[in-house]
């Protein structure tokens, strides 16, 4: 499994992080930026990150902001991406079994640190459940085109 990472400046130390933790759990991570501290714009690596998986050149990504939103957002602009944002393991579990999201998005900011990793462990842990949630992931296919 191949994941795509990246992050804005606030992100830029979760990123970094969830990194370590994912080279522990055995998971290939690309690294798509940002490399430091400084001021960049998150649209820019939520797009890089949501590219990415919609081309099959990463299975998931894990994409880290401030709050979280904007580069969920920008992900979510690119056809093929269903990125959502979680706070805890619950909608963590719940955006991978409902809604077969295929990028996590984290708020650096308004996470607390120590929960951080028990958010990306949950979401690895979890499987979408097809069934009855299949045809509303159609339906969101749909709005693409």
């Amino acid at each position: 499994m191949k994941i795509a990472i990246g992050a804005d400046h606030a992100g830029f130390e979760v990123k970094e992080k969830i990194k370590r933790q994912l080279e522990e759990m055995n998971i290939e991570v690309e690294d798509l930026g940002t490399g430091s501290g400084d001021s960049v714009d998150y649209p820019d690596f939520g797009a890089k990150v949501g590219r990415e998986v919609a081309s099959g050149k990463a299975d998931e990504g894990i994409i880290v902001c401030g709050s979280g939103i904007g580069i969920a957002i920008a992900a979510n602009k690119i056809d093929g991406v269903r990125a959502a944002q979680a706070w805890n393991e619950e909608t963590a579990r719940l955006a991978r079994q409902h809604n077969d999201a295929n990028v996590l998005s984290i708020g650096a900011r308004v996470v607390a640190e120590e929960e951080i990793p028990k958010i990306v462990r949950a979401w690895f842990d979890a499987e979408f459940e097809g069934g009855r949630h299949q045809k509303r992931i159609d339906k969101i296919s749909e709005l693409e085109k």
